[in-house]
């Protein structure tokens, strides 16, 4: 089952504080047990005994292990990369992110950060690091300050997807869950179907979330999708729980990646029953043409398709 969600009509001010929609629900909160045992059944349902890697015994039990996978391709401005690396950055040091990290079962999680453009073009900026406070996430942020990155040509979701697999593999963690998180501004136009990467993925119990960015500001106007989240609910997302949260201004950035980040940390499972009210969801689409970045290429390029 998956569900997706869109950005809130009107984002609250910073100043305000935390926003309670996106603290994790009272009597929602994962604890160990629960976890324990929803994880199992989970397993039981859709194979999660069955990961690419099996655990060993000195790998750090975690609640989650978490791939963020950001878009770089060309036709992000260096304004809209420079707003991607700080929206995450924020995100990450907010209140309500660690809140929902501490709240786990083991009260940790694992992370990494990557970056990907065209099939080949992938580059891990922050490699796997263990987040159990406040000064781990500071010093994981700190990295993604280092560099901004390079504008890279073409858009490989599928790629991305096929990079992120094997980093769970001999990672040092045993996570109660495996997610890849996608953000990007356009369609797959090179590498495998984004679709089979998906279903591998799925298959080997990786959930994949996604964050499309709607915004107008970049290059290469010929790749925006007015539906680029039903692309990415139909296309990308896979697994028990995926979500996706559409990104329609840049100023909404930095909430809705608040928001994924409690949503992937916390491992509810989004539904009607504790949807933020402000939340809408993305048209339900038969017949979507999952290939549509791979045509809009071939027209303009070639006619392998």
């Amino acid at each position: 089952m998956r569900h997706s969600l869109a950005p809130c009509a009107k984002l609250p001010d910073k100043a305000q504080g935390p926003d309670p929609n996106l603290s994790t629900p009272a009597g929602l909160r994962p604890n160990f047990s629960g976890m324990l045992v929803r994880t199992a059944l989970i397993a039981g349902l859709i194979g999660l005994g069955t990961l690419s890697s099996p655990a060993s015994a000195e790998d750090t039990p975690v609640d989650l292990e978490l791939v963020l996978a950001v878009d770089v391709s060309r036709s992000m401005t260096a304004r809209e990369q420079e707003i991607q690396r700080r929206g995450y950055a924020e995100a990450l040091v907010s209140e309500e992110v660690i809140a929902a990290i501490k709240n786990g079962g083991y009260g940790r999680i694992a992370l990494t950060y990557v970056e990907w453009a065209g099939a080949l073009l992938q580059n891990t900026v922050v490699d796997w690091t263990l987040i159990s406070s406040r000064e781990d996430i500071e010093a994981f942020v700190a990295k993604l300050s280092v560099n901004l990155p390079d504008s890279l040509r073409r858009t490989s979701i599928s790629g991305a997807i096929e990079y992120a697999i094997p980093l769970f593999d001999r990672n040092g963690f045993a996570g109660l869950r495996r997610v890849i998180d996608i953000s990007g501004d356009g369609p797959n136009n090179d590498g495998g179907l984004v679709t089979n990467s998906r279903d591998k993925a799925v298959s080997r119990g990786i959930v994949i979330n996604g964050l499309p960015l709607m915004t107008r500001e970049g290059m290469g106007a010929q790749w925006h999708l007015d539906d680029l989240d039903v692309y990415y609910k139909e296309c990308v997302i896979g697994g028990t729980g995926s979500f996706v949260i559409p990104v329609l201004d840049w100023a909404d950035f930095p909430q809705a990646v608040r928001r994924k980040l409690v949503l992937e940390v916390s491992g509810i499972l989004t539904g009607p029953a504790i949807m933020p009210p402000s939340v809408r969801p993305i048209p339900v689409v038969d017949g979507y043409d999952c290939l549509i970045g791979e045509k809009i290429w071939r027209d303009l390029f070639d006619d392998r398709y």
